[in-house]
C-alpha cells in the first residue's frame, strides 16, 4: 500500500497524507462527491475529477500489484523463479512490462519452437545461441541431432529446429520488446489505404492515402481509420524501417562478430522480427494507439457532458415543446412551471400553406390560452420547417405578447420517450408526445430530464458507439453524478432517476423516497429521510448534504450543509450576531468582514471545523437555495429565423457551442445546420484542443467563411476578420 500512496501522491502531485486519507475513505465506501464534498480537510480540497482520477489509477495499481503476484506465483510453480527476475516484476510499471516478463513461462499454444524441442533440438539452439569463442560450426554441430525417428532427417533439419527456437528466445525477451516498442512509437507510421481499387467518395475519402507518426496522430484519426477498417473501406497497418528495427534485435540477440554461429544467429533474430515480433507489436501499438483514442473521446465526451447537464434552467414559465416532423406530424405539448403538462396535440406545418396557417392558428390559441412564454423546438428532422412556422406564429401574435423560442438538442429524446420509465410516467400520451414533454422540459430545467436518459444517447461526443461501453458508462455516470451532486435536489419534487443519482442513493432508495413522498405527504425534515426504508444511517451521511428540504422548518435543510455542521453553522452565527431568520432573510452580506475581524482559522477552531469547511458553510448560509447554474448564462431566446441563403462570409452571428470534438466546434447560429469552427479558427493563438477555449453551451460570437449549400456545410471562424 505504501509505495502505491507514494506513485500516486507523484503522479497527481499531492501530498501522501492527503492521498492516504481518500484511499482510506474510498476503502470505507463512501463516495466521491460525499469525499470532494464534506472531508476537504482530509484530502487537501481536491476536486471530484482529481478524487476520480486517484480512484481510477489506484484501481490499476492494485490490479498491477495483483498480476505481479500471480505472475511470481506461476512461475515459482514452475521452479524457475529467480531473484533478478523476482526484483524485475516488482520494478515493473506497468501491466505490459509484467506480461513481457512472464511471456517465457506462460503456458503457449503449440509453436513450431515447442515442435522442435519435442524433436530435442533445445541443446543445439542453445549451443548456437550461447556464441561462444568454441562455438563449433552450426552443420558440423547439427549432424549430432539427426534423429529418424523424430523425423529429424537432414541437416537442414535440425538447423530449422533450433532457428525456430531461438527465434521464439528473441521474441520473448523483455528487453527487446520493451525496446522496440519505444521504437515504433517515436519513428513509426500508421498507413492506411482505400481497400478497393477504384473507392467512391465516401466520408473516409481523407484517409485513402494516409500517413501519420505513431506519436502525433490525432485521436480522432485513429478512431476513423479503425471504424474505416471495420467497414472494410479501408486497409491499415503500422510501417517501420525494418533495418532500424532488426538492429535493435540484434543489438541484444548478437554476442560475438567472430563466432561461428553469429549469422545464423542473426538470420533466427530477422526471421524472430519479420514472423513474432512485428506483427505482435504492431498490435500492440495499434491496441495502445485505440486505448488512448478511447480515453480521449471518453474525456472528451464527458467534458461535453458536464456544461449540457449544467445550462442554465428556464424555470417558472409555461413552456410549449414541439418535436418537429414530417410525416408524423409536429408533436405539441404545454407544460407549466414546474413541468406538468397542461395540453397536447399534433400539428401538420410541413403538409402544405394551408395546414402550416392551421398550425399557426392552433398553437396561437395554446399559447394564449396557457400564457405561453417560451417554446422549445426539437433539433431533429423537420426542425428547420417547424422553427420559421414558428417566427411566423410568434409574428401573428402581435406586439401585446411576449414569446421566444429555442432550438434544444432532443438527442436521446426518442429513446427516453420509449422506454418503460416515460411510460410510466405518462401512461395515457403515446411515444411522440411523450418526446414532446421531454423537450419542453429540457429547456426548463436540462439535468433533471437529461437524468432520465442513458448519457451514451445525449450525443455530444465523438465515435461513442465505437467506446468500449462499461468504460465509458463509467464515465458518463460519473460525469451526471457529479452534476446531481453539485446543484441539490429537492426531495419533495424530484423524480425518481435524479434521485437516484444523488450520493450513497441507488435506484431501489430513490424509489422508496418517492413513494414514502406519495404516502405521508411532503417531507418536512432531512432526519425524516432516515424513516425510508432501506435508508440506514450510511446512506443518509453520504446522501444528506446533497437533498434540499425547502419546507423544513430548519434553513439548514435548504442548503449544502451537512447535518454534521450543524452545530458548527449555528455556531458561527451565533458568534457573528446573527440569526435563522438573518439567514431567510439574506442579510448576512457582512458576515465575511465579521469572520476576518474575528481570524478566519481562530472562528473555524472554536466551531469545531477546518477552514474549508468554515468557508462552505459561509457560502450555504449567504444563499439558501442557491442554484449554481443560476450564474451561467442563459440560453439564446431567438424571435426571428436566418436561413443558409442569408449567410454571406464576413456576417457576424452570436451562437451557441452544440458540440466540441478534436478537430474544432459545432455552433447553432440559429439555422438548421450547426456551423463548424475549425481548431485553427478557434482563437489567435496555438491551440491544442478545442476545450480549451470552449464548452458546449458557451454563447460565442462567430463570423461566416464559407457556405456550401450543396453539402450542407458552414464554416465559422472565433477570429474577428481584418477589416
Amino acid at each position: 500500500m505504501l509505495s502505491i500512496v507514494k506513485t500516486l501522491a507523484a503522479e497527481l502531485q499531492k501530498s501522501e497524507e492527503h492521498v492516504g486519507n481518500v484511499i482510506k475513505l474510498l476503502d470505507e465506501g463512501n463516495t466521491v462527491p460525499f469525499i470532494a464534498r464534506y472531508r476537504k480537510e482530509m484530502h487537501g480540497t481536491m476536486d471530484d475529477q482529481t478524487i476520480r482520477t486517484l480512484a481510477d489509477r489506484l484501481q490499476y495499481l492494485r490490479n498491477l500489484e495483483a498480476r505481479k503476484e500471480e505472475v511470481k506465483k506461476s512461475v515459482e510453480g514452475q521452479g524457475k523463479l529467480t531473484p533478478e527476475l523476482t526484483e524485475a516484476i516488482d520494478n515493473a510499471v506497468t501491466l505490459a512490462e509484467v506480461e513481457d516478463l512472464y511471456r517465457p513461462y506462460k503456458q503457449k499454444r503449440r509453436t513450431r519452437a515447442t515442435v522442435a524441442k519435442e524433436k530435442g533440438l533445445e541443446p543445439l539452439a542453445a549451443t548456437l545461441y550461447a556464441q561462444e569463442p568454441a562455438c563449433p560450426d552450426p552443420a558440423a554441430e547439427a549432424v549430432k541431432y539427426l534423429d529418424p525417428e523424430q523425423k529429424v532427417f537432414t541437416v537442414e533439419d535440425a538447423l530449422a529446429g533450433a532457428s525456430d527456437i531461438i527465434a521464439e528466445w528473441i521474441s520473448d525477451d523483455a528487453a527487446i520488446r520493451k525496446h522496440l516498442r519505444a521504437l515504433f512509437v517515436q519513428c513509426a507510421d500508421v498507413v492506411s489505404a482505400a481497400a478497393k481499387k477504384d473507392p467512391e467518395d465516401s466520408v473516409y475519402r481523407n484517409y485513402y492515402n494516409f500517413c501519420a507518426p505513431v506519436c502525433k496522430i490525432q485521436g480522432h484519426q485513429v478512431l476513423a481509420v479503425n471504424r474505416g477498417e471495420r467497414e472494410e473501406v479501408l486497409k491499415v497497418n503500422i510501417s517501420m524501417n525494418r533495418d532500424a528495427a532488426i538492429n535493435v534485435v540484434c543489438r541484444y540477440a548478437l554476442k560475438s562478430p567472430a563466432c561461428r554461429s553469429t549469422a545464423f544467429v542473426r538470420a533466427a533474430a530477422e526471421d524472430a522480427y519479420d514472423r513474432l515480433i512485428f506483427p505482435s507489436v504492431e498490435r500492440e501499438i495499434r491496441a495502445m494507439l485505440t486505448e488512448s483514442a478511447s480515453e480521449g473521446a471518453i474525456g472528451q465526451f464527458a467534458l461535453n457532458l458536464r456544461p449540457l447537464l449544467m445550462q442554465r434552467p428556464v424555470k417558472g414559465f409555461v413552456t410549449m415543446g414541439l418535436d418537429p416532423g414530417y410525416r408524423m406530424g409536429c408533436k405539441v405539448a404545454v407544460v407549466d412551471g414546474t413541468g406538468k403538462v397542461l395540453d397536447t396535440a399534433v400539428v401538420y406545418p410541413t403538409y402544405g400553406e394551408k395546414q402550416k396557417q392551421e398550425c399557426i392558428t392552433k398553437l396561437a390559441s395554446l399559447i394564449r390560452k396557457h400564457s405561453v412564454r417560451h417554446i422549445a423546438i426539437g433539433n431533429g428532422t423537420a426542425s428547420r420547417e417547424t422553427e420559421q412556422m414558428t417566427v411566423e406564429l410568434i409574428a401573428s401574435l402581435g406586439h401585446g405578447t411576449d414569446v421566444s423560442y429555442v432550438i434544444v438538442n432532443e438527442a436521446g429524446a426518442s429513446v427516453y420517450s420509449a422506454s418503460p420509465l416515460a411510460a410510466k410516467e405518462f401512461p395515457e400520451y403515446d411515444v411522440n408526445l411523450r418526446s414532446a414533454v421531454s423537450i419542453a422540459r429540457r429547456l426548463q430545467d436540462p439535468l433533471a430530464e437529461l437524468v432520465k436518459i442513458d448519457p451514451k444517447s445525449i450525443g455530444v461526443g465523438q465515435y461513442q458507439h465505437d467506446m468500449p461501453e462499461k468504460r465509458l458508462s463509467e464515465a458518463l455516470d460519473a460525469v451526471v453524478e457529479d452534476c446531481v451532486n453539485a446543484v441539490g435536489v429537492d426531495v419533495n419534487t424530484a423524480s425518481a432517476p435524479l434521485l437516484s443519482r444523488v450520493s450513497g442513493l441507488n435506484s431501489g432508495v430513490a424509489a422508496g423516497i418517492v413513494k414514502y413522498r406519495e404516502d405521508n405527504g411532503m417531507f418536512t425534515a432531512r432526519r425524516q429521510l432516515l424513516k425510508v426504508p432501506k435508508l440506514g444511517e450510511k446512506a443518509f451521511e453520504q446522501c444528506a448534504g446533497f437533498l434540499r428540504v425547502p419546507e423544513s422548518k430548519n434553513v439548514l435543510d435548504n442548503t449544502a450543509v451537512h447535518p454534521e455542521s450543524y452545530a458548527a453553522a449555528e455556531r458561527l452565527l451565533a458568534l457573528c450576531g446573527y440569526t435563522d431568520e438573518d439567514v431567510r432573510a439574506g442579510r448576512l452580506t457582512g458576515i465575511r468582514d465579521r469572520i476576518k475581524e474575528q481570524g478566519t482559522a481562530k472562528l473555524a477552531a472554536a466551531c469545531g471545523v477546518g477552514v474549508p469547511t468554515l468557508n462552505d458553510v459561509v457560502t450555504e448560509l449567504m444563499k439558501p437555495g442557491r442554484d449554481p447554474r443560476n450564474d451561467l448564462p442563459a440560453p439564446v431566446l431567438r424571435k426571428d429565423v436566418l436561413s443558409v441563403k442569408d449567410l454571406i462570409p464576413g456576417m457576424e452571428l452570436k451562437g451557441t457551442v452544440r458540440n466540441v470534438v478534436d478537430f474544432g466546434a459545432f455552433v447553432d447560429i440559429g439555422v438548421h445546420q450547426d456551423g463548424l469552427v475549425h481548431i485553427s479558427r478557434i482563437a489567435d493563438r496555438f491551440v491544442r484542443h478545442p476545450s480549451e477555449v470552449v464548452s458546449v453551451g458557451d454563447v460565442v460570437t462567430v463570423w461566416v467563411v464559407e457556405v456550401d449549400e450543396k453539402k450542407n456545410r458552414i464554416s465559422l471562424t472565433m477570429k474577428k476578420p481584418k477589416v
